[in-house]
């Protein structure tokens, strides 16, 4: 009897053990879509990099775009408002994308950004200045920011389509790109990203 114990006590310890273990290692972007892929079928960081690739690559292939910038003098200045989340995933990670689509853009070289997110912080900062509450030969004067040329934005979209337990999530990441003083579309671009998976009525 007390041996049949020892022996159930050594199993369940084993279970324990067992079911408490972790391991944990660095892997490779590519490694880690491909790993993501096995367990969601949500839009992962990898995504946000590939589209914001390759929205960056369509506007430079753009055509109308290019004459834009042949007629254009100087370097345009740009004001990226934020791409919206429109689709049915409210944890959808729009604040990646968003800066993602900053990165890029900054790093092109080909434009010059106007941060908005930071414009409302620079202008309490100003009138903080004008205030009287540091030396006037010092405070920057309100009215001397910069004006966008163009203005930049978009939405992201997602339509889901299961049968069988079979789902694909077709993501479409739609951008347009506005002149400010016209108020005319220079141009729009359409990024897409197909996740496809399968379900069992036993779990993934």
């Amino acid at each position: 009897m007390k041996f049949k114990m020892v022996v159930s006590l050594l199993v369940l310890s084993t279970l324990v053990v067992g079911c408490g273990s972790f391991k944990a290692k660095r892997v490779s972007s590519d490694e880690s879509d491909e790993k993501a892929m096995e367990i969601t079928d949500k839009w992962v960081a990898r995504d946000t990099e590939i589209t914001v690739k390759d929205i960056l690559k369509q506007i430079e292939q753009h055509k109308g775009f290019q004459k834009f910038l042949a007629r254009f003098k100087g370097t345009p200045k740009i004001f990226i408002s934020e791409v919206q989340n429109v689709t049915s995933e409210p944890y959808f990670p729009i604040d990646d994308l968003n800066d993602e689509l900053l990165n890029e853009f900054s790093a092109a070289g080909s434009f010059v950004l106007i941060d908005a997110a930071a414009r409302e912080k620079l202008l309490k900062e100003i009138q903080y200045q004008n205030d009287g509450m540091v030396d006037p030969k010092e405070a920057k004067s309100i009215g001397k920011q910069s004006g966008a040329d163009l203005l930049v934005f978009g939405a992201v979209r997602m339509d889901p389509k299961s049968r069988d337990g079979k789902t694909i999530k077709e993501y479409s990441v739609n951008m347009r790109m506005t002149d400010l003083e016209k108020g005319i579309e220079v141009l729009r671009t359409r990024s897409k990203v197909n996740k496809y998976s399968e379900q069992s009525s036993t779990g993934w």
